[in-house]
């Protein structure tokens, strides 16, 4: 038997094959095929090459992943891999193979001058790392020590991302005693950055030792995070663990190069070498790499910072000191049939830490996270710690938490929760709770019921706003009707929904009355870390974000929030918003290489909804983050199963299937996941 690709209705991928190595290459070529361009910037973004195509624009991420030695980390990982389980390191090469076969130039290589490269062996590993390097938010301690320097140790907690998380995911369980057909069901969303081609691929792996239907990562082979093997089904959200610490480091150049003050007292030589960066139109910029025990150099050196703030800061993290990203869970995991083979599988697991959903047709249900988080001092977790002094090394690795059930029903939303002795800040409880909310409403769901879930806007955070509103008297008679229009609000944010448009005026103008207060003048300009780190640090995204927290604390650094709440509130009642929400709420989705659309459209939901679209509240309502996918795993009967993208299968702009799925996504509606191969159209063997 040859290998062979089908596709359905919305041109996702079918692929069956005689063995998984056959198959693995046939993913690779497929994706190479429906992915090109999207694979060519991924493997750039991972050596730190893209500013040469993509310009300067490029160059501050080229240049920490040069300094955080992202490839040189993915060769070591592969080098590991080959050496401990040698079938799964050629299962990535034939992977490699087939996208090294099927890489065809596509017109945005023609504008961008650009031929396809030729993948490596250890290249998917590069990528999955570059798309998890900042998954668990790393630079937030540079903000908590700022935040704590110039503010007060109070400070962290009012900024917590408890309230203000912009981050996230939904994922729940529901047992077979809750459900229409007595087999349980897996549904959620992941949400990341929206990116067109999208970070999820729609595809179906069978051989003849499995047959898997769920969401691969394009440039890595399996799928990982998502899918539904017949008997046994998984799905994860990102479990905010903290498992990457900065260390502050004391260097000082010698002839022979540089060296860092360990915690024995004693001065160690560090790597150190330059690397110069290709920028298109511009002269390369040379970058000094420096390594020390701790880790890659990603801020500062041992002349400080750019503006001369002395200091240099090491990162260390798993991969790094294990050369591991947890790859050799991903063969186990196509092959499961149970739960207790996902558990198995996942014991491997190391890169990023998620909390794991799965259930199987025998009633089998895990509820777990899976990872590698290191055993280390408490202050490693919420800050920056002295390389020089002893007590912030690493002594072990914590045991993956496990839960059960609640009747019938496990919710993760990167909730204070399972993992919660693994993290530090974690996403606020909202969407979580809402999600048990409305299982509790039915006491029986079938899959067809779950995209109700999916597309809930009930916005429970907008409480604290609103008590602040219902609080004030005295107001003019615009201000007073408006305040009226909005406590009659029912809280949801609809695209449609002109009451939204007047909430998100109203918060927006606090926002920026709290980030101009003087109470907070002294975190609006942080010191001069990498441009990369820069989110993370910027005063009014973080306003806007624990808005509900800064709205509830028992005082705030004097601020009269009473005052700067009826002055938001003046404002927009006299030069009120036009529109919907959905007229400024709109999808903004990245793009390596900008091209021509009619619009994107407005959008549903905000950061706190179910239906998360995340905008930036205070800087803007467009929404660059939201649900990649959306799935509902049926235990009962696989293709009674559902997904969506909020794009398509294609990645090449133009082509039938590239967003053809984006009308479905924003209804929330959902495609059915196809099994049977007489439904599926032969396209080729390969």
């Amino acid at each position: 038997m040859t290998s062979e690709i089908h596709r359905d209705a919305w041109g996702i991928p079918h692929l069956r094959a005689p063995g998984v190595r056959a198959l693995a290459h046939a993913q690779g070529l497929v994706t190479a095929r429906d992915r090109a361009w999207q694979l060519e910037v991924e493997r750039h973004r991972a050596q730190g090459t893209s500013a040469a195509f993509l310009g300067a624009g490029a160059l501050d991420w080229d240049r920490f992943a040069r300094r955080a030695r992202l490839a040189d980390t993915a060769r070591r990982c592969f080098d590991a891999l080959r050496e401990r389980d040698a079938e799964t390191a050629d299962w990535v090469r034939a992977y490699v193979d087939g996208v090294n076969e099927g890489l065809r130039p596509t017109a945005e290589f023609r504008r961008a001058g650009l031929a396809p490269g030729r993948w490596e062996p250890w290249t998917p590993l590069a990528v999955w790392l570059s798309a998890h390097i900042l998954f668990a938010g790393f630079p937030a301690k540079l903000w908590r020590e700022e935040a704590a320097r110039r503010l007060g140790p109070e400070a962290v907690g009012l900024f917590a991302a408890d309230g203000p998380a912009t981050a996230g995911s939904n994922g729940w369980l529901v047992a077979g005693e809750r459900t229409t057909t007595g087999r349980a069901l897996l549904a959620g969303d992941p949400h990341r950055f929206i990116e067109d081609p999208g970070v999820y691929q729609q595809i179906r792996l069978a051989c003849d030792e499995f047959d898997v239907v769920g969401l691969a990562v394009p440039g890595v082979p399996g799928i990982a995070h998502f899918g539904h093997a017949g008997t046994v089904a998984w799905a994860i959200t990102n479990a905010m663990a903290d498992y990457q610490d900065l260390y502050r480091e004391r260097l000082r150049r010698t002839g022979a190069g540089v060296e860092a003050l360990g915690p024995d007292g004693r001065w160690h030589r560090a790597g150190r070498h330059t690397e110069h960066v290709e920028v298109a139109g511009e002269d390369p910029v040379e970058v000094e790499i420096i390594e020390t025990a701790r880790g890659p150099v990603v801020a500062g050196g041992p002349e400080g910072l750019d503006d001369g703030t002395p200091l240099a800061l090491s990162l260390r993290h798993p991969p790094r000191v294990t050369h591991d990203l947890g790859f050799s869970a991903l063969l186990p995991l196509l092959r499961a049939r149970r739960v207790a083979d996902v558990d198995r599988a996942l014991d491997a697991w190391a890169e990023p830490v998620n909390v794991v959903q799965a259930a199987d047709t025998e009633g089998g249900l895990l509820h777990r996270v899976a990872g590698r988080v290191p055993v280390r001092a408490a202050a490693n977790r919420t800050g920056l710690v002295p390389a020089w002094e002893p007590g912030y090394e690493w002594t072990g690795w914590h045991e993956p938490p496990r839960a059960g059930l609640v009747d019938g029903v496990a919710v993760m939303a990167n909730q204070r929760g399972l993992a919660a002795a693994l993290g530090t800040e974690f996403a606020p409880p909202h969407r979580a709770d809402r999600i048990r909310d409305l299982l509790a409403a039915r006491r029986r769901w079938s899959a067809a019921d779950m995209p109700a879930v999916h597309r809930d806007t009930h916005l429970a955070s907008a409480a604290a706003l609103l008590d602040h509103l219902a609080a004030l008297d005295g107001l003019g008679p615009n201000a007073e009707a408006l305040r009226a229009r909005l406590l009659r609000w029912d809280r949801r944010m609809d695209a449609g929904s002109r009451d939204a448009a007047l909430y998100a005026a109203v918060r927006t103008a606090l926002v920026r009355r709290l980030a101009a207060h003087e109470a907070f003048a002294a975190l609006a300009s942080p010191p001069a870390y990498p441009d990369v780190f820069q989110p993370w640090l910027a005063l009014t995204p973080r306003i806007g974000f624990a808005l509900e927290h800064l709205l509830r604390t028992e005082e705030l650094y004097g601020v009269d929030r009473p005052a700067l709440v009826r002055a938001a509130l003046e404002e927009v009642a006299a030069a009120p918003p036009a529109g919907t929400w959905g007229d400024t709420h709109r999808l903004a989705p990245w793009r390596a290489l900008p091209y021509a659309t009619d619009g994107e459209p407005g959008l549903s939901g905000d950061h706190d909804c179910v239906l998360c679209t995340s905008a930036v509240p205070g800087v803007t309502d467009r929404a660059a983050r939201g649900p990649a996918a959306r799935y509902v795993w049926d235990l009962a009967r696989r293709d009674h199963s559902l997904w969506v993208v909020p794009f398509g299968a294609d990645g090449t702009p133009g082509s039938p299937h590239h967003r053809d799925q984006l009308p479905l996504w924003l209804k929330g509606d959902l495609v059915p996941v196809v099994t049977d191969w007489d439904r599926l159209t032969k396209e080729s063997d390969v």
